[in-house]
């Protein structure tokens, strides 16, 4: 082996067993954080992230242990590393074009589970190289730390610490401090950066390697100028606010009649705001049934729980048409409820907790009149809060004639759908049940109490609505009323494969809606599809 006075008290070596632990979750962390807005956040996306990743690792592993035999000299190894800091680097910049990339031959080739596959083949394109490289660092510091077999497993132990200890940092800092502070971009700029460091340290010690030193310090530099920017919507050009939370990626959006939030520039759209007043002509005007079913005009002290705030329409709408009500909500991430009061004019009377739905009825024993499910993770509904026993907690939260409403989008019925599960599971717990379709929208309302009628209520009590528009709504919603007949699709703590049902269920939708271009690219070509789509 060559020797380098750098590291001959191998503490170099340590340290960079150190910073590519750090960097390796970092990158892991930043790769959920880059195809969450295109694919979403759920358990499937992150097993496409782990599996990929644990498969760059491993053939890293392998090729970097044979390569260290062959030939032990270290400057291959910080090679390796500043080849991985400059990729790294350009994930910021050319990331989403890849992804974009992907998804678009995808269209006009694949039929079903589009997201899955874009997802998967945008990480292995994007993230197997740079992770493969730093694969390779472990088999090959254990050969340049190994000096005798006396104390082998010691030398390997202190590696192998000193890589988890690192992972263990770099699993903490993007998700707690970069990435909130300074987004994903610059993220991946940082990590890459600090790799970027080992290298150069290493090569200016021994005052070689002078032009592949300045190579990847140019490359660096051009990334971090032309990719620092944290747009994932890139086409997007007139954005009301663009940013990051530590749990979403945000968007907010101002059209001549409405405003919008978004966690997902692919598609989706999580809050609408009209910019008008009176009704809104999407499902938080049918949700309004729960209330009149309830008889909210007509209580003392009506209390209304919406878990998953969002922006707050909903709550909105409850305090304009129900004045008297104490309306509260419910919202995991507080910078939409920032967003909430900045953009889309929450009322100053709703107070809003930032808390999990679930965990807030479980620390609480208050009981409301009418509680609003709403609680989505991009595409579907977090599975915590799918099952008979959060139904359970919701029902004990109810006052005795009090009426639950979730909101279920991708309205789809038949085996294997997630509305088909939801409302199977809620029938486990409430005796009445009933569903409408939001007109023109992809939203279904389920509407479900103990004990009372629900569409007896509403009828009732649509009588005593003094508001016009709100009588012609409800009117409409006692239209569209549907009891379903409950099945065997229980969903529990244990087994509630909500992203599953949901990602087929996206997948119909998906498949559905691209048609017309796959047939358009297979008559018209390439130039077809681009006329269509106005590019």
């Amino acid at each position: 082996m060559n020797n380098r006075k750098i590291l001959q008290n191998k503490f170099y070596l340590y340290l960079t067993e150190f910073f590519s632990g750090v960097s390796v979750m970092a990158v892991e962390l930043g790769a959920s954080r880059l195809l969450a807005p295109y694919f979403s956040s759920s358990q499937i996306v992150w097993t496409i992230i782990i599996g990929t990743i644990m498969i760059a690792m491993a053939l890293g592993n392998l090729w970097g242990g044979r390569s260290a035999d062959k030939n032990p000299d270290p400057d291959r190894l910080y090679k390796r590393i500043l080849l991985a800091a400059v990729w790294i680097a350009a994930i910021p910049l050319a990331g989403k074009y890849v992804i974009l990339g992907i998804s678009g031959l995808l269209v006009v080739t694949v039929s079903t589970n589009l997201l899955i596959y874009a997802a998967f083949l945008s990480c292995m394109a994007i993230f197997v190289f740079p992770l493969f490289l730093l694969g390779t660092v472990t088999p090959s510091l254990v050969k340049y730390t190994v000096e005798s077999l006396d104390d082998n497993g010691k030398t390997v132990g202190a590696l192998g610490a000193a890589n988890t200890i690192g992972s263990i940092l770099g699993t903490f800092v993007p998700t707690f401090v970069t990435i909130p502070a300074v987004g994903t971009s610059i993220t991946f700029l940082i990590f890459s950066g600090i790799l970027l460091v080992i290298g150069l340290v290493y090569f200016i010690s021994g005052r070689r390697g002078g032009k592949a030193c300045a190579i990847s310090l140019v490359l660096f530099l051009l990334c971090s100028i032309f990719g620092h920017t944290s747009s994932f919507a890139f086409w997007e050009k007139d954005l009301s606010y663009e940013g990051e939370s530590v749990y979403n990626y945000l968007q907010v959006k101002k059209w001549d009649d409405r405003t919008v939030l978004s966690t997902n520039v692919l598609f989706g759209v999580q809050s609408v705001k009209m910019n008008r007043d009176g009704l809104t002509g999407m499902y938080y005007d049918y949700a309004l049934a729960a209330p009149v079913m309830a008889d909210l005009s007509h209580r003392k002290d009506a209390r209304v729980l919406i878990l998953g705030n969002g922006t707050g329409t909903y709550a909105t709408q409850c305090k304009t048409y129900f004045p008297d009500a104490t309306v509260e909500g419910v919202e995991i991430d507080e910078q939409i409820t920032h967003l909430a009061s900045e953009y889309f004019d929450l009322p100053e009377q709703v107070s809003v907790t930032t808390y999990d739905g679930r965990a807030f009825l479980q620390a609480v024993d208050t009981q409301y009149d009418v509680i609003l499910v709403d609680a989505y993770q991009d595409i579907t509904i977090p599975f915590q809060m799918s099952s008979v026993e959060f139904f359970s907690l919701v029902r004990d939260h109810l006052k005795p004639d009090g009426v639950m409403v979730v909101n279920m989008n991708l309205h789809a019925d038949g085996e294997g759908s997630i509305n088909q599960a939801l409302t199977d599971t809620v029938s486990q717990v409430f005796d009445t049940v009933y569903t409408a379709d939001v007109p023109n929208t992809t939203n279904r309302e389920l509407f479900a109490a103990n004990g009372i009628d629900l569409a007896v209520a509403l009828e009732t009590n649509l009588a005593r609505q003094t508001d016009q528009d709100l009588q012609a709504m409800m009117d409409a919603v006692v239209q569209g009323l549907t009891r379903p007949t409950a099945g065997g699709h229980v969903m529990t703590d244990d087994r509630a494969p909500v992203e599953m049902l949901g990602m087929r269920t996206l997948d119909t939708y998906i498949g559905a809606e691209l048609a017309r271009y796959r047939q358009l690219f297979r008559e018209e070509g390439l130039s077809g599809l681009l006329r269509e789509m106005n590019v």
